[in-house]
């Protein structure tokens, strides 16, 4: 009897045993890292909460220029409904001629899941693309344009803002009235069609590795800046804490006349030149290809920027002009942190020396680069601009509020892809810098600026990718100011 009670006890204590390593494996790893994630999360947000806009007056914000009407479908599905073949070889064209060429150019950056954006000369392939997207069940309507939407990410934020760009009279009915638009008034504005994709999304033999959009137009309006006279007029009495130039891209391959581009951006120099040393300046790049435009915002526009904000594709593009080599149209679209940070440290210096050397505008003092897994920023320590951590960190969560299309963060519908350390450069023997979930916003000091670094909890059902970089740069500066 003694010895049945003593095998009962031993078996009854090896069933605990199992029951709490079988909970143990059960809890893990899915659980442990909803934890991580939300532990992310309420970091994230202690960071961002730890500067509060109450109490004090809405900071002034204007931005240029352009604006139009999105048209937001399925790529896959569009593609398909006007019988566009997937090209036997990806190509890159800086615009659009005929279907061969979209069929080419979607393929070279569908495959790879990177952003891009191409003029369409052709009206009728255009035309036959807008018509076919009206048609599509579950397409989606939005106000688009550089401007347009940074501007309504910034009154959402709490910011009066003036607006350059000519829009229709329904297209004013549905801004905000904390938005003053300076501009003229167009009968039909113009159209975008944002072709989105979601990751692992198929055409024919190619396979998206990211979410992202490819993105056509054919403006008629945008390209030529046409507010710029309205919006002069009214800036110096609107007396902006903050100074926007976007949506340049407009100009890209346009068919301008000759010395009609370089007359326009003339212009758009005086403007920004004579905004005052109390306003900041701040220039959002974009998908650009024309090498000559590039050379013209070299001269004409980044000079007098205080601060610049790209993403992983554009910062090597710009990079590599002042290089003196030929643009980079494709890059990595997932790259290391290390990486990126060489890269900015390279072009904080390469445009603060061209500054010193032409005395010329004004010093960079701030660089925002925005990639799927992170955010980086470069700040000059003795510069106007503040709040560098808890900046990082709105632009990381309003990353994940746009792409997801909500403003409450949902870890289930989130991941994280930054790595678990990482370098601070390429060079051999830098500093590792680990990811902690209670503090994910790393800072720390070099030379005479901060750089701040913060993890993306990566949206992993995607709502809508166009107008990402616009919200995140947005939100960024808003608490800068």
């Amino acid at each position: 009897m003694a010895v049945e009670l003593r095998c009962g006890l031993k078996y009854g204590t090896l069933l605990s045993i199992v029951a709490v390593l079988f909970a143990v494996w059960l809890r893990s790893p899915r659980s442990v890292l909803d934890e991580r994630l939300d532990t992310v999360l309420s970091s994230l947000l202690r960071a961002e909460q730890k500067v509060g806009m109450n109490n004090i007056a809405r900071p002034r914000v204007a931005i240029g220029f352009g604006g139009c009407v999105d048209i937001i479908v399925d790529a896959v599905t569009l593609l398909k409904k006007i019988g566009l073949q997937p090209a036997d070889q990806p190509l890159h064209h800086d615009y659009i001629e005929n279907e061969e060429q979209l069929a080419q150019s979607f393929s070279y950056f569908f495959a790879p899941g990177a952003a891009s954006e191409r003029f369409v000369m052709n009206d009728t392939l255009f035309s036959q693309l807008v018509e076919a997207s009206r048609e599509l069940p579950g397409n989606r309507w939005s106000v688009g344009g550089n401007a347009p939407v940074m501007a309504g990410r910034m009154v959402t934020e709490g910011c009066d803002v003036l607006l350059g760009g000519s829009f229709s009279t329904d297209f004013n009915d549905v801004l905000s009235q904390h938005i003053t638009v300076a501009g003229k008034t167009v009968e039909e504005p113009d159209i975008h069609l944002i072709l989105e994709y979601p990751t692992g999304a198929t055409w024919g033999q190619y396979t998206s590795r990211r979410a992202n959009r490819y993105i056509v137009h054919s403006d008629d309006h945008n390209p030529y800046l046409d507010s710029m006279e309205e919006f002069e007029k009214r800036l110096q009495s609107f007396n902006p804490d903050l100074l926007v130039v976007g949506g340049l891209q407009m100009m890209d391959n346009f068919p301008f006349k000759r010395g009609e581009r370089e007359a326009l951006l003339s212009h758009l120099t005086r403007i920004i030149s004579s905004a005052s040393t109390q306003t900041s300046v701040h220039f959002e790049m974009a998908s650009f290809v024309d090498e000559d435009l590039m050379l013209d915002l070299l001269k004409f526009v980044l000079p007098h920027a205080d601060s610049l904000g790209m993403n992983e594709q554009e910062l090597p593009n710009l990079l590599g002009l002042f290089r003196g080599s030929n643009l980079t149209v494709l890059s990595d679209p997932n790259p290391r942190v290390a990486t990126v940070l060489d890269q900015m440290r390279e072009l904080y210096r390469l445009v603060n020396q061209r500054h010193k050397e032409t005395r010329t505008g004004r010093p960079l003092t701030r660089l925002h680069v925005h990639t799927l897994a992170f955010q980086a920023m470069i700040v000059t320590r003795s510069s106007k601009w503040k709040n560098t951590m808890s900046a990082v960190a709105k632009a990381s969560l309003t990353a994940n509020r746009h792409v997801c299309g909500s403003t409450d963060i949902d870890t289930s519908k989130a991941r994280l892809i930054m790595d678990e350390s990482f370098s601070v450069s390429r060079m051999e023997g830098s500093q590792r810098i680990p990811l902690q979930e209670s503090r994910p916003v790393s800072c720390w000091t070099e030379e005479d600026y901060e750089v701040c670094v913060a993890p993306v909890l990566v949206c992993t059902e995607v709502y809508q990718t166009a107008g990402g970089g616009d919200n995140i740069s947005a939100a960024g500066l808003v608490l800068q100011i």
